[in-house]
């Protein structure tokens, strides 16, 4: 079953939760809807599922090629699951019946069940804690019982709200490769909710990009990430945060925050004159003065060694930047650092925020 949003707009009052939104979520795909807490993802999760109604617009399902509105259609009706970042159980049946209860509404027969919600079990690392009750789990456990719930309903869409949040690294590693796999196994329409640009790369077939209610860009996860179009959507698919520098083109030369210049190559190498906002991710910039490029001198603010890499914040022309470096870099608050920026990889936005241009060896999808 693929999900069609169709112009949907949902007004709580004088507030306008989600603006006006039209997506195409193919079935047997994962669409992540990426964004920070309070972006909206909830919202267009709820209108998703038919537990909130649109203030305007349409909601389609579409099976056989033929599409059906359910606008009005009330959740119980649609063959949905949903699971939360705060996991919600059964709290008067053991791991096993939770798991099991969407298979016994069905009528399934008792020995299918068993195979089933042991298989499944299984995944979800759920083996030794069927007996459990849920009060008797950890928080992990209890999330894991949730999805497991969720994903064993078979349902048409499932809608995963930040679901690993909770869990473990290493378990969180593990169910994110294992995922997709369930996904392309189920012929489901999944929608993930994430505030996390690395997981929208891992699982997503497609990101859709949320700010302040409204989607910034729709498309092939990679694409997205590679080329986004504008500098919000820029933002929302970096993390570390991206680091920005406002420039001035003029003629053969840019112009840089006090009152330096550079020749007006790379990036800027046929861009009309202009005010332009420079940004590049972290691993884009690096330490040292002997890099190609622009050169700045910075002071550190602060090193975070994150085991063979390191994140160096520095203030830098007027900015607050972060970099990711390869190796260990034990650098003193304070400290004076050079540090420098390539601007073959850098995107360049107008005074609009819209993308001016983008790496040549990042536009591919």
């Amino acid at each position: 079953m693929g999900l069609v949003l169709d112009k949907v707009r949902r007004d709580v009052g004088a507030q306008t939760h989600v603006h006006e939104t039209t997506l195409r979520l193919p079935p047997g795909t994962m669409t992540v809807l990426l964004g920070a807490t309070l972006a909206g993802k909830t919202s267009l999760m709820r209108l998703m599922a038919g537990l909130d109604r649109p203030t305007s617009g349409r909601i389609l399902v579409v099976e056989g090629g033929r599409e059906r509105d359910v606008t009005g259609l009330a959740v119980r009706e649609r063959s949905v699951a949903m699971v939360y970042q705060q996991f919600i159980n059964y709290p008067n049946l053991n791991v096993f019946e939770n798991i099991a209860s969407p298979l016994r509404v069905k009528g399934l027969p008792k020995a299918e069940i068993e195979s089933k919600v042991r298989a499944m079990a299984r995944l979800m690392q759920l083996d030794p804690f069927l007996e459990r009750m849920p009060l008797n789990l950890s928080g992990g456990q209890q999330q894991r019982t949730a999805m497991a719930r969720a994903l064993i309903k078979g349902a048409d869409l499932v809608l995963l709200d930040e679901p690993l949040a909770n869990l473990d690294y290493k378990l969180r590693e593990e169910l994110r490769e294992e995922l997709p796999k369930i996904v392309r196994m189920s012929n489901a329409t999944v929608v993930y909710a994430t505030t996390e640009p690395q997981e929208a790369l891992l699982l997503g077939d497609h990101t859709a990009t949320l700010w302040q209610g409204r989607v910034t860009q729709h498309g092939p996860s990679a694409a997205v990430y590679r080329r986004p179009q504008d500098l919000i959507t820029a933002r929302i698919f970096s993390d570390p945060p991206l680091n920005i520098l406002a420039v001035t083109k003029r003629g053969a030369e840019i112009l840089l925050p006090g009152g330096a210049s550079a020749p007006a190559t790379g990036a800027f190498t046929g861009l009309a004159d202009g005010d332009y906002q420079v940004g590049f991710r972290a691993h884009h910039l690096g330490l040292g003065a002997a890099g190609p490029g622009l050169r700045f001198d910075g002071t550190v603010i602060v090193a975070e060694i994150a085991g063979s890499e390191s994140f160096v914040h520095v203030e830098c022309a007027g900015s607050r930047w972060v970099a990711l470096v390869p190796g260990v870099h034990e650098l003193e608050p304070g400290a004076t650092i050079s540090v420098h920026v390539d601007l073959t990889t850098v995107f360049v936005f107008d005074p609009d925020g819209r993308l001016a241009h983008a790496p040549a060896f990042l536009s591919a999808a």
